[in-house]
Parts: C-alpha cells; sequence; structure tokens
C-alpha cells in the first residue's frame, strides 16, 4: 500500500484516526519521555528525537508498504494524542498495539481508537481474530482492552521481551463475531466509613502491616495457607493479586483502616463474585491486626460491606442475593463477626479446614440473603 494515500482515515465523530506525518514528530517524542510509557512498552529508553522521526519517517511507512503492520495516528480534541497499529495478520490472525499521550488518558481516547481499530481489522482486512498483549501489571492497557470485549486473559510467563529482558505478560483475545463491549466485571473500591473505620484500596504503605498482622500467630493458626514466615515480599504480592482480583471480577477487597489516623487494621473481602454455579452469591472473608481486636472493628467492617454487597449495581453496588461465610469450628471470634451481623448458621463440613500441623478441623458455614432482617 502507499503511504500516505492509501491510508484510511477512521473516526467516531470523536477520535479521528490518520497516517502519521512530520508535524507529529515532536508529540511523539514527548509521549515517549513519560515514565509510564517506557515502564509499559518496548520503546528505546533513553528515547530522543531522532527516534521519533525514525518512527515516523520510516517505521510507520515501512509498515503500511509492506504490508506487515499498519500504523495509525490518534487525533483527539484537534491534537495528536497517540498511535494504534495493527501487526502480523497471517491466517486471518493478527495482533493490535497502542499509546496513548499522558494528557489524553482517562477521556477514554484509547477505547474508542482500538473499537475503530479492530472493526476495521474484521471488516476490511477479513482477519478472524485479533490479540492483545501487555506485561503483567499494565492495567491501564488491560482495562482498555476489557473495555473494547477483549476475553480469555492468561499469563505467559516470560512471554514478553523489552529491552533484552524477558518480563510476564498478559494475552487475551477477541473474534470477529465478538461483541466490542465489556465482558464480566470490573469492580472498583469504593471507600465506606462508619463506626470510626474507613474501608479503602490498599496502599504500598500498607505493607510493613500487613506483614505483621499475617505473622500473628493466632492469625497464622487460622490461617494455614499463609507463607510462614510472612515475609514483606509476600505482602506486596498480596496487593497486587487484589488488583488483579478487581480486574477480572473475581472479588473486591477493602483495607480496614483508622478513619483518624488511616493506620491499616485489617483486610475484608468479598470474593468468588465468578462463581461458575452462582453469579448471584459471593464470600466474605478478613483478617485482622492484632491490636485491632477486641474493639468491633470486623463486625463494623463487614457490616459495611453487606450493605455495599447487596446494593444494586446500577446504584454502585455489587447487586448479591446471597452472602456466605466460613469459619472453622473453635474460631469463637470469626463466627461471632457473622452472628452479630445477622447471618444464619447453615452448614458444618465435616474435616474441611486445614491447620498447619496437618490435621483438620471442621468448617462452619454461614449465610445471608439480601430479603433476610439485618440486626
Amino acid at each position: 500500500m502507499r503511504f500516505p494515500e492509501d491510508v484510511p482515515v477512521l473516526t467516531d465523530g470523536v477520535v479521528t484516526l490518520r497516517a502519521h506525518t512530520t508535524d507529529d514528530i515532536e508529540c511523539v517524542y514527548d509521549m515517549c519521555q513519560d515514565p509510564e510509557m517506557q515502564r509499559w512498552t518496548t520503546i528505546p529508553v533513553p528515547y530522543d528525537r531522532q527516534n521519533a522521526v525514525n518512527f515516523v519517517t520510516e517505521i510507520v511507512p515501512m509498515g503500511w508498504r509492506d504490508g506487515g503492520s499498519w500504523a495509525w495516528a490518534i487525533e483527539y480534541d484537534g491534537r495528536f494524542s497517540g498511535t494504534v497499529d495493527l501487526h502480523d495478520g497471517q491466517g486471518g490472525v493478527g495482533e493490535i498495539g497502542f499509546s496513548v499521550a499522558p494528557w489524553a488518558r482517562g477521556a477514554g481516547v484509547m477505547t474508542r481508537a482500538v473499537k475503530l481499530v479492530v472493526r476495521h481489522a474484521f471488516d476490511v482486512f477479513g482477519w478472524d481474530r485479533v490479540i492483545w498483549r501487555a506485561f503483567t501489571g499494565n492495567y491501564a492497557s488491560r482495562r482498555v482492552a476489557w473495555k473494547c470485549g477483549f476475553r480469555g486473559v492468561v499469563v505467559v510467563p516470560g512471554g514478553g521481551l523489552a529491552r533484552d529482558v524477558r518480563r510476564d505478560e498478559w494475552i487475551a483475545t477477541i473474534g470477529r463475531d465478538d461483541e466490542l463491549e465489556p465482558q464480566g466485571n470490573w469492580w472498583s473500591v469504593p471507600e465506606l466509613e462508619g463506626g470510626g473505620i474507613r474501608l479503602r484500596a490498599f496502599q504500598p504503605a500498607d505493607a510493613p502491616r500487613i506483614t505483621e498482622a499475617c505473622n500473628d500467630e493466632r492469625t497464622q493458626y487460622w490461617l494455614a495457607g499463609l507463607p510462614s514466615p510472612y515475609q514483606l515480599s509476600d505482602a506486596e504480592g498480596f496487593m497486587r493479586s487484589r488488583q488483579d482480583a478487581l480486574a477480572s471480577g473475581e472479588g473486591v477487597p477493602w483495607a480496614i483502616a483508622d478513619a483518624a489516623s488511616d493506620q491499616l487494621l485489617g483486610c475484608v473481602s468479598v470474593f468468588d463474585l465468578n462463581n461458575r454455579i452462582d453469579k448471584t452469591m459471593g464470600e466474605i472473608g478478613y483478617w485482622l491486626h492484632p491490636d485491632a481486636r477486641g474493639r468491633k472493628v470486623m463486625s463494623t467492617a463487614v457490616g459495611l460491606v453487606i450493605e455495599h454487597a447487596f446494593r444494586p449495581v446500577a446504584d454502585g453496588g455489587l447487586g448479591r442475593r446471597r452472602l456466605v461465610l466460613f469459619a472453622a469450628e473453635g474460631n469463637t471470634a470469626s463466627a461471632h463477626v457473622a452472628e452479630v451481623n445477622g447471618f444464619t448458621a447453615v452448614s458444618t463440613e465435616r474435616l474441611a479446614s486445614p491447620r498447619r500441623d496437618g490435621e483438620f478441623l471442621n468448617l462452619l458455614g454461614f449465610d445471608l440473603l439480601a430479603t433476610d432482617p439485618r440486626p
């Protein structure tokens, strides 16, 4: 194909995709100085103006002429705001890549651009499937892919390569007949406050308190799956995994913090939101820092979470119909939290709760329906 003559202009009335021009060079250079751009992409670091010149005047035109890649400049609000490209395409399957200028983030620019290009891949190029990939942890890119209907996210260990370093990556795809809309939920962590506590998202500064809580003798006894000893790196990994729970729609975790000091007091979560059989249920789990015990902190936190879980999705809640909670037999403190919040004891699973010494305890089951009276 000829460049720029054969580059089609694609637009949805808000964003316009067009051929790159030399006027874009300075904008490309500025965009590639962004630390997030350098962290999550394979661009050269440091990135100088000659790199931008080469990209706009050599790499992009060559892709169109040779038929190996097709890159568009994204124009939004009358300004260059990023690049989106398709590449490969052998056998009807190709890949998409994209980057957006810092000033344009959060406005839905990339979601619009990706939808335009994916539809072009199907309708004009005749592709059957488009692949998205990103280094694990790049939740901004993953959210765009989710909004555009990409599905089946998997992790490929060492699947990505950036500046001679192998990195784990996510991969997801979308097919010709798939809807270009989100599949499932991507939950947020709203702040909930009451009774002197605030439920909020976890923060990096919480890691030392998480480590202390999860090394506590009582916590280690009842949560036998925790690493022992529990390291700071375990706390950091735990917080990263909570981000994935939100993105996959699997659960919503809250840090329980003192409303005045913001000191971490514990954790409460609603999870199993993608239950294979019942998509209207959720399970509540929790742990508490030892210096927060005996102050009704967890009972209050679970009460706040229950209200949010039963609130309709349209009103910002989780839209749950039923909640369950489990406590090992003998864990009277955990069972008390369920009871004071109106849960009903419904089951005893025999020898279902493992202990660290290899023995097993009975597991008590509680449930609460949205229609049940609250204490």
